[in-house]
C-alpha cells in the first residue's frame, strides 16, 4: 500500500510510519496543513490517514480538497476530538472511516487494509486473475494453486498490475507507486525494468501466461484477454 500520514504530533507520526514501512508499504508523511495540501494535489494514495486539528489549517479542509478535486484516495481520520459532530461532518465529507486517538497500531492497519479492499478490490481478500490467486491477507501468489515466491517489490507490483488491466501504466506512475516521492531525486527507470522483467519471469516460470506487455514510449499494460 501506498500510505499519506498527516498528522503534527513527531511520536505518533513516526511510530505510525514505521509500522506500516516495516511491512513494506510505502508511508509518506506531513507534519502541517501546507505540506499536506501539497501532497494531495500532487501524488494519489491508497489511503490519507487524517488527522484533524494541524498546524495552520484543519483537516477537514484537506479531505475537502481531496473530494472537491474528485480524487480517489481513501480517507480514515484519526483524532483526539471525539464529538459526534466532528465525526458526522468528515464522514459526511467523504472520509471512510474514523479512528479516535489512542487505538492500536494493529486496529489502525485492519482499518486502512479494508478501506483499501472496498476501494480497490471492492471488500474482496483475495484477487483471482485467471490462473493467478492473489491472497491480499497473507501477501502470497499462487499460479495454478502453487506458490511462487515475489519480493516485497515484485508483490506489489503484481497488485498494481492487476488492480489496472487493460490499462497502459507510465514508468513514471509504477516508480512513484513502487518508492514514493523520493523517486523525484532519479530519472533514471532501470531498476523498474529489473523488477518488471524478473516478475515477468517468475509467473511465466510457474506457468502463468504472459500478461506484462510493453507498451513503446508509454509504459507498460497487463493485459486482460
Amino acid at each position: 500500500m501506498k500510505i499519506l500520514v498527516i498528522e503534527d504530533e513527531p511520536g505518533l507520526r513516526d511510530s505510525i510510519r514505521d509500522y506500516f514501512a516495516e511491512s513494506g508499504n510505502i508511508c509518506e508523511t506531513a507534519s502541517e496543513y501546507e505540506t499536506a495540501l501539497q501532497k494531495i494535489n500532487v501524488y494519489r494514495y491508497d489511503c490519507i490517514l487524517l488527522d484533524i486539528t494541524l498546524p495552520n489549517g484543519s483537516g477537514l479542509d484537506i479531505l475537502e480538497a481531496l473530494k472537491a478535486n474528485h480524487h480517489p484516495d481513501g480517507v480514515l481520520i484519526i483524532s483526539a476530538k471525539n464529538s459526534l459532530d466532528d465525526r458526522l461532518r468528515g464522514l459526511d465529507l467523504g472520509a471512510d472511516d474514523y479512528l479516535t486517538k489512542p487505538f492500536h497500531l494493529s486496529e489502525l492497519k485492519a482499518r486502512v487494509m479494508a478501506i483499501v479492499r472496498r476501494k480497490s478490490f471492492n471488500g474482496n481478500r483475495e484477487i483471482i486473475f485467471r490462473e493467478i490467486t492473489i491472497d491480499l491477507l497473507a501477501k502470497q501468489v499462487n499460479v495454478f494453486g502453487v506458490s511462487i515466491k515475489l519480493t516485497k517489490k515484485e508483490y506489489a507490483l503484481l497488485l498494481y498490475f492487476v488492480a489496472n488491466k487493460g490499462k497502459v501504466i507510465s514508468k513514471n506512475a509504477i516508480a512513484e507507486h513502487l518508492w514514493g516521492d523520493e523517486i523525484d531525486i532519479s530519472d533514471n527507470f532501470d531498476f523498474i525494468y529489473s523488477h518488471i522483467k524478473n516478475l515477468r519471469k517468475k509467473l511465466i516460470e510457474a506457468g502463468s501466461g504472459d500478461y506484462i506487455q510493453s507498451t513503446y514510449g508509454m509504459g507498460y499494460k497487463f493485459r486482460d484477454h
